[in-house]
């Protein structure tokens, strides 16, 4: 895939006069990318209408890198992410998440950094809702896909402040992220499937995303 292609590329030669020098082969390598990402955008509307109609432009974030507090100063990402949600990509809803970048390529679906006023109200209705909310993580295509929720490193080591630390949904309170992901192989791009497999999965996703989701816009 062209787009794997100038990504791997780029990683090895991560500067701005590499960069300047194969601008063409980005802008290539970009519209392989959104032309995929058309087609995902396209397909996950049919399933979740929330999802409102947007140029895969709207839902990419920026490949320069902000590099002002960081102490890695290279200055273009290695990767093309397409955030898919309601609302926009910086809205607080949950969505669908595609990642273009070689040797890890994958799609995500649900919340993952929500605002502190949000994690509270999604912590809330998993407690009251657990059961319900255990159902969707125990469906048959979730758990084929993703098998469970990602447990990120800084999840908390007891309940938070206010939620019963003896509640069953005790495991999901600690949680700062509400979110599930698959992964690709590289040659996976490479087949003219990939992007129905990829929805499929985004399907699997969609029980939580509504959960999520009614939540958020209850709140």
């Amino acid at each position: 895939m062209q787009t794997l292609d100038f990504l791997r590329q780029l990683a090895c030669n991560n500067n701005r006069e590499w960069f300047a020098a194969h601008r063409t082969d980005y802008e290539a390598a970009l519209g392989e990318a959104e032309r995929l990402a058309e087609q995902v955008i396209a397909g996950i509307r049919e399933f979740d209408g929330s999802i409102e109609a947007a140029a895969p432009k709207q839902c990419m974030f920026r490949i320069y890198r902000d590099t002002r507090f960081a102490h890695d100063k290279t200055p273009y990402k290695t990767n093309f992410g397409f955030c898919i949600r309601r609302g926009g990509k910086k809205s607080a809803f949950a969505g669908y998440y595609l990642h273009l970048e070689a040797g890890h390529c994958f799609v995500c679906g649900g919340a993952w950094n929500p605002p502190p006023p949000v994690l509270l109200a999604l912590r809330n209705a998993i407690q009251e809702r657990v059961g319900e909310f255990r159902g969707i993580l125990e469906q048959k295509d979730f758990k084929q896909y993703f098998g469970t929720l990602v447990e990120d490193e800084d999840k908390l080591t007891i309940v938070p402040r206010g939620f019963d630390k003896n509640s069953p949904a005790a495991d999901y309170l600690k949680l700062k992220r509400y979110f599930a992901i698959r992964y690709f192989a590289d040659a996976d791009l490479e087949d003219r499937a990939f992007v129905p497999q990829t929805l499929e999965v985004f399907k699997a996703a969609y029980p939580l995303v509504r959960f999520l989701n009614k939540v958020i816009e209850n709140m």
